[in-house]
């Protein structure tokens, strides 16, 4: 993934995303859900770093993610 501006939204750990909120082209504020990220065994949201707009969704539901891996970028 070629990332030029905006913020990312990263995984805070290993885990299966379960739900992905958001889609390109969504408004969203601090703290807004982003996805849901199951990992041992809990359901843990992922929230906005900051205020923008959703530029890019880089995983869908059912994707295994590892810490640190970009789920959106804000722009």
């Amino acid at each position: 993934m070629a990332q030029t501006d905006g913020t990312p939204v990263e995984s805070p750990m290993v885990g299966k995303i379960i739900e992905v909120k958001v889609k390109v082209g969504d408004t969203v504020s601090e703290d807004d859900e982003i996805a849901i990220l199951e990992a041992m065994k809990m359901e843990m949201p992922i929230p906005a770093p900051c205020d923008g707009t959703i530029k890019e969704v880089c995983v869908a539901a059912g994707d295994s993610v590892e810490s640190g891996k970009v789920i959106a970028i804000i722009g």
